[in-house]
């Protein structure tokens, strides 16, 4: 079990675990992708270099917080969304009918385990 980039069983770290934007390229693969267009997907990666995060640090500094909070049993969890859906399926409407459903299932929560929700959505 990995913890923060250090082994769980003995606490050392290996700076080649040390994340970098293309550290995920030295994982071994377990689910393989075959791209039949790869100098399309070297354009795709060479754009994404160019674009901004998703998400910010301080956003993940913040998660990160809250589900220790969650851990800790001082704040629920509550994770929804589809499985694995298409690209093509993803546009306002079905994002903004989910969205709508876990704010409602968190206000529910809060208001009757008394405790913070952690809201978490693919």
């Amino acid at each position: 079990m990995i913890v923060n980039n250090k082994q769980a069983t003995n606490g050392t770290s290996n700076s080649s675990d040390a994340w970098t934007p293309s550290s995920w390229q030295t994982k071994k693969i377990k689910q393989n992708v075959s791209y039949e267009d790869q100098e399309h997907l070297q354009k795709v990666i060479k754009n994404l270099d160019h674009v901004p995060p998703l998400v910010t640090p301080a956003e993940i500094n913040k998660l990160r917080y809250q589900l220790k909070q969650v851990a800790l049993s001082k704040a629920f969890l509550l994770q929804g969304g589809d499985c694995a859906e298409l690209f093509e399926y993803c546009s306002q409407e079905p994002i903004e009918s989910k969205l709508k459903v876990l704010l409602q299932m968190s206000l529910v929560l809060t208001w009757g385990a008394r405790i913070p929700v952690v809201r978490m959505a693919r």
